[in-house]
């Protein structure tokens, strides 16, 4: 089944009792049985609900995983594989990763006897040798937010079978419909879903999928235990989001595309982060690894003033200065002061979160208007 098919169709059947072509939204917490102990498969909504199973299925299918699981965020979804760890284990993730994951990391896990050590990913050698018999976890972002790295994640999967560790990806940017981890070795994806999976900037939503059972068992022990499941509302929506995934795709990579290029040949801006120029340090991983190169995009200023960010912020009108990314309409965001705030500065600027860079989510406008605004915008520096 292709994937627009499966975008569509997985997981999905007509309601038996009334033929509604769309699944229902259950809203209800509880379910009547029988008989004691005798039930349909259902007993209480946080253990297992019938929208979110159909999503469920959906996104382990898309991501062509056997199963999946949704959480009520994508740090929910990254607080599950956590769990799956234990006091003296060690994670190696990348020294570019969401400012969120990072914060969860250090001010939370790491109080709990987890090691967390931050590389260089795209360089596999410096990933080598942070691994040692205590490491459990590689966590891996590509492209990386906010600076579009790109990391081998065939690389990583050798790797991590060098020291019997799990490889997990969060695959926010890339979505499954231009990359599927799972596909080149991967035991986890996760995704953000309130990001393009959604793609209509309404719902909040984590999701992680695998094909190894004995991860999943321990996914959905730790989803019920902890309770951090999303409600059948906002499973509906994103249900209604993911039909269009692909159609919405192929027009965020075509804008992507377009403003990468326009953006390059500014006199304004210094250096774009777009993995589909050939200069782009992993130009050739992302054109093995995925099928076209998304619209996130990062660039930086001429003389990397923070005051010329601003500057470009207020004169915007289409670009929206908010956090967040993926939805439909095309955001702007400045990583030092929004999501990647929680990073110390030293830290942010090794790894070329500098003042001036800022972050393009590109939406599905027409991509001349988007242009458009952005030149005006830079014409006042």
């Amino acid at each position: 089944m292709k994937f627009g098919t499966k975008a569509i169709h997985s997981g999905v059947e007509p309601d038996p009792s009334t033929g509604a072509i769309m699944t229902p939204i259950f809203q209800t917490s509880t379910y009547v049985q029988e008989d004691a102990g005798v039930h349909k498969g259902y007993q209480y909504s946080r253990t297992q609900n019938p929208t979110r199973d159909a999503l469920q299925k959906n996104i382990a299918a898309l991501e062509n995983a056997s199963y999946g699981a949704c959480f009520g965020s994508g740090l929910a979804a990254i607080d599950c594989v956590m769990k799956m760890l234990t006091p003296g284990d060690e994670v190696i993730s990348t020294n570019d990763l969401y400012g969120g994951s990072y914060r969860l990391f250090k001010t939370i896990f790491e109080k709990y006897g987890i090691k967390f050590h931050f590389v260089e990913m795209n360089d596999m050698d410096k990933v080598r040798e942070l691994i040692n018999q205590r490491t459990k976890l590689i966590w891996a972002e590509t492209p990386t937010n906010p600076m579009i790295n790109i990391i081998d994640i065939r690389g990583l999967v050798k790797l991590a079978d060098s020291c019997d560790a799990w490889l997990c990806v969060d695959n926010t940017f890339a979505t499954p419909y231009l990359q599927n981890p799972i596909d080149l070795g991967a035991d986890i994806v996760m995704h953000s879903v309130t990001k393009y999976l959604g793609g209509h900037s309404d719902v909040i939503m984590g999701a992680l999928v695998t094909s190894n059972e004995l991860i999943a068992k321990e996914m959905y022990r730790i989803q019920n235990s902890s309770g951090a499941v999303p409600g059948p509302m906002d499973c509906f929506l994103v249900l209604r989001g993911i039909k269009t995934l692909h159609l919405r795709m192929q027009r965020h990579c075509e804008n992507g595309a377009k403003i990468a290029h326009f953006l390059q040949a500014h006199s304004a801006v210094e250096k774009v982060y777009w993995p589909g120029f050939e200069a782009h340090s992993n130009h050739l991983i992302a054109k093995q690894q995925m099928r076209d190169y998304g619209g996130m995009l990062s660039f930086t200023l001429e003389g990397n003033k923070l005051q010329d960010a601003q500057a470009v912020f207020r004169h915007l009108k289409l670009f929206s200065l908010a956090e967040s990314l993926g939805g439909v309409e095309s955001l702007i965001g400045h990583p030092a002061t929004m999501t990647h705030s929680s990073i110390p500065k030293k830290d942010r600027e090794a790894s070329g979160i500098v003042d001036s860079l800022i972050r393009l989510s590109v939406g599905v406008e027409d991509a001349e208007d988007l242009i458009y605004d952005l030149r005006q915008a830079l014409e006042i520096l």
